[in-house]
């Protein structure tokens, strides 16, 4: 059973998210919700979580410090990190999966891109 945080400040995003998870056929045990990247490091400091979906552009915390800090801490850089934003330029791709991020999605997404890429990550 997997912990997923979904980190997105359009509640609309977090909610389809949830939605595709559901449908992935992964085993999920709890699905938490952050609107920024404070809110994520709050949540990452108090529960345990198996991967984290998140978008980049964010107001109090991004998504790049978000990934930042979970970088250089040693108790959150083994997470595997999805992200999933307008952005797209290649440069900044090689730049977050040298920082640990396993998977990048570009919105808008299809959930036949979200299921296939958490199978990669979890290997179902």
């Amino acid at each position: 059973m997997y912990s997923v945080l979904i980190v997105d400040d359009s509640e609309i995003i977090r909610s389809v998210l949830q939605r595709t998870l559901s449908m992935a056929k992964i085993p999920l045990s709890n699905i938490y919700h952050a609107a920024n990247g404070q809110e994520a490091v709050d949540i990452l400091d108090n529960s345990w979580i198996d991967l984290v979906m998140t978008d980049l552009n964010m107001p109090v915390m991004s998504g790049f410090e978000l990934i930042d800090i979970m970088y250089k801490r040693n108790d959150l850089n083994l997470i595997p990190i999805i992200v999933i934003s307008t952005e797209g330029s290649a440069l900044r791709i090689d730049e977050l999966k040298d920082r640990g991020v396993k998977g990048y999605l570009r919105k808008p997404f299809t959930p036949e891109s979200i299921c296939t890429t958490l199978k990669q990550i979890f290997g179902e």
